[in-house]
């Protein structure tokens, strides 16, 4: 018999992972069992067992994917070259969030692996081992904020980067239980609470600068 390919293998296990990915957007992770995610796929049993051996094998999977799906977006943030001034930066950010949170967004699954890490230690571990990175990608952007001098020259940048951080989740929960804030309010809010740089040194015109009268 022919050798499967790898690329084989790999298409594969993405057609089952996005046929659970349409179960769960559907039906949530608890309403969904592994007949409907083989149902869903088009594949046999043995097929999708040859991949999966449980649910919970594709819950992790999925989460993995989507943790690392929006940090690839945060990361192209922080890695821009000219940087960002830091308000730019976090309205790119919240753009990228806007783009995941209709009816097949990232961040509809991301609410079910939150609560999911409560109660299943696969998932509680996937998601400690990658959220610090997306974490980290926000105290990046704090310090370049500082070494530019937009924020204090003594400002910690870790702690700030996990305030920046926490503003995702908390934008993202509110979009999608109340449809509101809107990008640009929430915002205005993110600008208010920047420092705000100080304003240039102003001097009384010199007599050279008036010209002889």
């Amino acid at each position: 018999m022919p050798r499967v390919s790898e690329q084989h293998l790999a298409a594969r296990r993405q057609q089952i992972l996005d046929a659970a990915r349409r179960c769960f957007l559907r039906n949530g992770f608890h309403q969904t069992s592994m007949q409907d995610v083989i149902t869903e796929a088009g594949l046999s049993v043995g097929a999708v067992y040859r991949y999966f051996t449980s649910k919970h094998e594709i819950v992790a999977a999925i989460a993995g994917q989507t943790v690392d799906g929006v940090g690839q977006e945060f990361n192209a943030i922080a890695a821009h070259e000219p940087q960002y001034p830091l308000i730019e930066a976090m309205d790119r950010v919240l753009a990228v969030v806007d783009t995941q949170l209709g009816p097949d967004g990232m961040f509809r699954l991301a609410v079910q692996v939150w609560s999911e890490a409560m109660r299943d230690p696969a998932v509680a571990a996937l998601v400690a081992e990658r959220y610090p990175r997306l974490r980290d990608l926000f105290t990046e952007l704090a310090r370049q904020a500082r070494d530019r001098g937009e924020l204090a020259a003594d400002a910690d940048v870790a702690a700030v980067g996990h305030v920046l951080f926490g503003m995702i989740p908390g934008y993202a929960l509110q979009r999608l239980l109340t449809g509101t804030p809107d990008h640009q309010t929430f915002l205005a809010g993110v600008r208010a609470l920047l420092p705000h740089p100080p304003a240039p040194e102003t001097r009384a015109p010199s007599r050279a600068d008036l010209g002889d009268a």
